[in-house]
């Protein structure tokens, strides 16, 4: 695709606890570019907590409100951390490739449990009856089936994920 200008924007996906936050923050920092946090945008458009969506509504809810939100995003030179329930939504997910690479922080379940500790407050959508190994299971899938760029995470601090980050982009661009 010659001609094509590469995106403006980077999406970072991944579990609860990968790091999309704190890491998106840093890399919009180095990059210059914006940053918007997803769960933050759904919390403000619904006036409660992911939990409290969750709690009240069930996890389908949370999904429907986070795909509205993505859909309802037009932004260019933004660094967006999803939530961790985005790729649910291959709408959403199409609408946030046509302008951005998307990197996938992997890590492994060891460290989502260690990091997110008791995720019942967490607003992690998820079936009543799905265990987080099973939701750790069939999001990796649909993470690596979106990501445009791969980043393993273990045993990297989050200015080294950054790094990691930026190379993966440099890469990426030169693709286009």
């Amino acid at each position: 695709m010659p001609g094509e200008r590469s995106p403006s924007n980077v999406v970072l996906i991944g579990m609860p606890g990968s790091g999309k936050s704190t890491v998106g923050v840093l890399l919009a920092k180095r990059l210059g570019l914006g940053f918007i946090d997803t769960d933050l945008l759904i919390q403000q458009q619904a006036g409660r907590t992911l939990q409290d969506i969750v709690d009240g509504q069930g996890y389908q809810a949370l999904r429907r409100i986070e795909e509205q939100v993505l859909l309802g995003l037009d932004v260019r030179c933004q660094v967006i951390s999803t939530g961790g329930s985005a790729v649910y939504s291959e709408p959403a997910m199409q609408h946030l490739k046509a302008d951005a690479v998307v990197v996938f922080l992997d890590i492994p379940l060891e460290v989502v449990l260690e990091r997110i500790g008791d995720y019942s407050a967490r607003g992690i959508s998820r079936r009543p009856d799905q265990s987080l190994e099973d939701l750790f299971t069939e999001r990796f899938e649909l993470y690596s089936r979106s990501a445009d760029a791969v980043i393993n995470c273990v045993g990297r601090d989050h200015e080294e994920v950054c790094e990691a980050v930026v190379a993966a982009l440099a890469r990426a661009r030169e693709a286009y």
